[in-house]
Formats: C-alpha cells, sequence, structure tokens
C-alpha cells in the first residue's frame, strides 16, 4: 500500500471518531467509486454487525411490549382501553414487517418467543400489580398467532361474542 492510500485509511478510521455522519457518508462513497483501499473496514464490519444485533433487540423488545399488552388486555378486562388496543395492533404490525424485510430473523422469533413470553408476564404483573401466577405460565397462543391480524382482530372481538 503506498503512502497516499495508508494516509487515506488512517484519515477515514479517524473520521469515525471524530464525525460518524461524515465517516458514514465518506465510506458509503468510497464503496460506490470502488475506492476498497481507502475503506475503513475495521468500522464497517463493526456497523454491519451492529445492525444485525439491532434488528434482533428491536424484535426482542417489540414481542415483549406486544405480549405484556396482550395479556394485559386479556387479564384486565375492565381497564381495558383503545391505547392497549393500539399498542398491540402497532407491535404486531412491526413485528410482522421486521420479519417480511428479514425472513432470516423467523427462526430467531421463534426461539425468543417463550423467553419474551416469561419476560412479558414479569412486565404485566409489575404494571398491573396482579401476581405473576394469575397469568398462564405457557402461553395460550402461538409466536405465528400474535402476529396474525386475524387472530389480533379475534381477541378485540371476544368480549362481543
Amino acid at each position: 500500500m503506498n503512502t497516499h492510500l495508508q494516509s487515506a485509511t488512517v484519515e477515514n478510521s479517524e473520521l469515525y471518531e471524530q464525525d460518524y455522519y461524515l465517516w458514514m457518508v465518506t465510506t458509503v462513497n468510497l464503496l460506490r467509486d470502488r475506492r476498497w483501499e481507502q475503506v475503513d473496514f475495521e468500522h464497517l464490519i463493526e456497523e454491519i454487525e451492529a445492525m444485525g444485533k439491532e434488528q434482533r433487540r428491536e424484535l426482542k423488545n417489540r414481542l415483549v411490549v406486544l405480549l405484556m399488552h396482550i395479556l394485559k388486555y386479556q387479564h384486565q378486562v375492565e381497564k381495558r382501553s383503545s391505547s392497549w388496543v393500539s399498542t398491540i395492533l402497532e407491535q404486531s404490525n412491526q413485528i410482522e414487517y421486521l420479519l417480511e424485510d428479514s425472513p432470516s430473523l423467523k427462526p430467531y422469533y421463534l426461539e425468543i418467543f417463550p423467553q419474551c413470553y416469561n419476560k412479558a408476564i414479569r412486565n404485566a404483573s409489575a404494571e398491573t400489580k396482579l401476581p405473576v401466577n394469575a397469568f398462564p405460565h405457557d402461553s395460550a397462543f402461538s409466536p405465528e398467532d400474535v402476529i396474525n391480524s386475524d387472530f389480533i382482530l379475534a381477541l378485540f372481538n371476544q368480549d362481543e361474542i
């Protein structure tokens, strides 16, 4: 590698610490121009890995919120609100979108469902002041159910049946 190229790579690497947005724009331009020798691959790899972790974290967080609101909706009939309905619909939709955009996350979704359900029970218990054992130990609905609009709509129409 010649001195000019080494300098450009070092500068791009330093840019990462000084101005993240400018580093990102510069990296995109370097990749578009196929100037591989100037790309800060070390930080680029870190960023791509972080993006994957963020997708998984978002999926997990949304699932816990969704399950917690379904549990609250089922176990506190007298406190049902339009905001709970809105949250359930929004989280279900967002999880569905995440899985449509990244189908390879589906096995992870299925894997984390039981863990997220247990977390949702603890959160619902803390929020509702109901004991943890007031909620079913095992989920009465499947991972597929909670991202199925027919299931969600049926959940809201149960009290009308």
